[in-house]
């Protein structure tokens, strides 16, 4: 994914699904200038990571 996407999905008003890894994660969080995204995983919001951005995906 790019980070304008990243940053539509962040701002939208409906939960858009994502994904890091094969997990499904909320997007907290834009860095665009080091093209990473904080995220948690869904199941596990107390996990927070910083990802690349373009390791996640849409689905």
């Amino acid at each position: 994914m790019d980070h304008q996407r990243a940053k539509a999905i962040k701002q939208a008003p409906d939960l858009i699904k994502v994904t890091y890894q094969g997990e499904p994660v909320y997007i907290q969080q834009i860095d665009e200038q080091n093209g990473t995204a904080q995220v948690y995983a869904l199941e596990d919001p107390a996990n927070q990571q910083d990802v690349p951005i373009d390791q996640l995906q849409e689905s």
